[in-house]
């Protein structure tokens, strides 16, 4: 499936803001076997008095950019234009959950998506007690003894899709896992965070996952331009079989071909959008418009 996407993202500061610098995580590339990269722009206004592309330890594409001048704006605009494949049937060629531990001990490498990057807290999720014992509760009451580590991701990450409501009022981009898991009210981020938190603690290496999912209107209304969001979801490892997969606890699903990744890494800080400091008073305000489009629906470029 070939998709047109297109981010916008603007930022207006109550005062001129003096010697802003940003990392930048908003280029989509190839990822072996899951999307191939056709063309992309991404358009920085005011232009950065400084620009430098590059990668991150993990593979994600990053702009580092800087402004020595008072900005009083800020807007950053994505084009892209991205095949995603469709994923070939899962099958279940992990191993009993019980067995993961022996299999990742094997494991010699550290390269940046060896999973024992992924087994202990990271700066943004860390290991709580009732995360894990919830996880335990879960595979007690809803999977047969025995249960695959493949099958243990789904019903963990159904549970919590069950039992957590989304509600884009009920959090922001610093609450903690625990405290979302505590009301059972969050948006995509806390769900990925406590599902990364409740595999981790029962011993699956899990990751966190940013990028975009197309959306469908209602039945018999209009598409709305900058309807779609920006969405995150969950890698875990299964083994070294079947390896990574990747499974959507705000939706239900495994991700398909509907899903764009955007990057990867151990939860949101390792792949935040637009992440930097800046000297200023007073606050800020942004928006965000993101559109998905499936190419036989595209405007003309």
């Amino acid at each position: 499936m070939l998709y047109d996407l297109r981010l916008t993202i603007e930022y207006r500061y109550d005062a001129s803001s003096d010697r802003t610098r940003n990392i930048l995580r908003l280029l989509p590339g190839d990822v072996a076997g899951v999307q191939r990269l056709v063309q992309r722009r991404l358009t920085i206004e005011p232009q950065p008095q400084e620009r430098r592309d590059g990668r991150d330890f993990f593979g994600n594409e990053t702009c580092m950019v800087a402004w020595h001048r008072p900005i009083d704006a800020l807007m950053l605009h994505l084009s892209a234009r991205i095949e995603r494949f469709e994923p070939a049937p899962l099958l279940d060629l992990s191993p009993p959950l019980e067995e993961l531990h022996q299999e990742l001990i094997q494991m010699a490498s550290i390269a940046p998506g060896s999973p024992h990057h992924f087994v202990a807290a990271s700066p943004r999720v860390r290991l709580s007690p009732k995360i894990t014992d919830y996880g335990w509760d879960c595979l007690e009451t809803t999977a047969e003894p025995g249960v695959t580590v493949l099958k243990a991701v789904e019903t963990l990450g159904r549970a919590l899709h069950r039992d957590m409501s989304f509600d884009p009022e009920a959090t922001d981009v610093d609450t903690s896992p625990e405290e979302a898991f505590e009301n059972r009210h969050g948006v995509c981020q806390d769900f990925a965070h406590v599902m990364i938190a409740a595999l981790r603690g029962i011993g699956i290496p899990a990751g966190y996952v940013s990028g975009f999912l197309r959306t469908f209107p209602p039945p018999g209304q209009p598409r709305l331009e900058g309807a779609d969001a920006m969405h995150a979801w969950v890698r875990a490892w299964a083994g070294k079989q079947l390896g990574w997969v990747e499974f959507d606890p705000t939706n239900n699903q495994f991700a398909g071909s509907d899903y764009i990744t955007l990057g990867h890494g151990r939860d949101y800080g390792d792949v935040a959008p637009v992440r930097g400091a800046l000297r200023s008073s007073g606050g800020q305000d942004s928006e965000q418009a993101v559109d998905v489009l499936p190419l036989e629906i595209s405007a003309p470029r």
